[in-house]
């Protein structure tokens, strides 16, 4: 079980591979089936996830798809699973288990539902071919939170979590999302960060977890959205790797970050900057939803005959972000 833990770890972030995050919920796809006023009906989401896995963009740039609930039971038009699919352009299918955020106390702080039937769910989408799972803690950052209590339960319930995922022979991806909503400046997105990576690898080693067999998706170290003070690009990127390399142990294989709200290009840029950079052990690598999606969705509006358009808009940003893995994108790049 442990050879084969690290085996799909390694290879979901192998050769600049990332992840595409396919799982948003059928409220969340909804909302972005209203901006291109197309209607979320189960065929629809099917239509578009199939057009995104059978693009020819998946093979060699996308090592891991996370899929929801619905998704890895759907078959696709012509009666083919869609983790067949996903398997055949050379991925591997992953599923979100995680049951969406509690609030904790009057500050509105969360924690994230799923811990209680995790393990009898694990290992149904263990049969069913998974290979992966994915479970995401909120954090907020505001003038008094967030609190300790919510950093601690957060990341006691990742590590709960992770060794369930592992007992049941898939790869737990732990995602500890410091939101970038907010005010504050880069430096105490730094601070929460730390914070929460620092109990998280506590937690995870307290709990005997697998670290070889684990994924890491955090957000990048940015100002919030509604910050008066603005950072470059390398500077993200060094505030980054210097967060990652004070708190995470060598041996994780992965860190694949979530895009949390940036643009596609900028999610691209802050990557490849990193990669740049260099200097840790681990594959830096993405595991991007809407900065994977966002032009494939506009060029599609739920019409078939732009599926072909849809796709190459899918297929470019894979390409993009695979390059920024490995550190070698540059701007002239996306105009080519």
């Amino acid at each position: 079980m442990t050879d084969s833990l690290e085996k799909i770890a390694k290879y979901i972030v192998s050769d600049g591979k990332g992840i595409l995050a396919a799982d948003e919920s059928n409220p969340t796809c909804t909302k972005r089936f209203d901006s291109i006023g197309v209607e979320s009906t189960e065929d629809n989401r099917r239509d578009y996830r199939e057009l995104l896995f059978s693009a020819d963009g998946m093979e060699g740039n996308i090592g891991g798809v996370i899929l929801y609930d619905e998704t890895i039971r759907q078959n696709s038009s012509d009666g083919t699973k869609l983790i067949d699919i996903i398997s055949a352009n050379g991925a591997l299918p992953g599923i979100k288990v995680d049951k969406g955020l509690e609030v904790i106390n009057d500050q509105n702080e969360t924690i994230t539902k799923g811990l209680e039937d995790l393990d009898v769910r694990c290992k149904e989408y263990n049969e069913m071919g998974a290979k992966f799972t994915k479970w995401r803690s909120v954090i907020n950052i505001g003038d008094s939170i967030p609190s300790y209590e919510c950093i601690n339960q957060n990341m006691d319930i990742l590590a709960k979590y992770a060794k369930i995922a592992q007992n049941n022979n898939m790869v737990p991806i732990v995602e500890p999302e410091v939101l970038i909503n907010g005010v504050h400046d880069i430096d105490r997105a730094h601070e929460v960060s730390t914070a929460c990576l620092s109990v998280l690898f506590e937690e995870l080693e307290k709990k005997n977890v697998l670290i070889e067999g684990c994924i890491l998706k955090p957000s990048m170290v940015t100002p919030g959205m509604d910050s008066e003070h603005t950072s470059t690009v390398e500077k993200v990127a060094r505030m980054t790797i210097d967060c990652l390399k004070n708190n995470v142990p060598d041996s994780l294989p992965g860190i694949t970050f979530l895009s949390g709200g940036q643009t596609e290009l900028e999610a691209t840029e802050h990557l490849n900057a990193m990669n740049q950079i260099g200097g840790f052990q681990w594959k830096l690598s993405f595991s991007y939803g809407r900065a994977l999606q966002q032009s494939a969705l506009k060029a599609w509006q739920g019409l078939s005959s732009n599926k072909e358009a849809a796709q190459q808009a899918f297929s470019h940003r894979a390409k993009m972000n695979k390059l920024a893995a490995l550190g070698q994108w540059n701007k002239e790049l996306e105009t080519k």
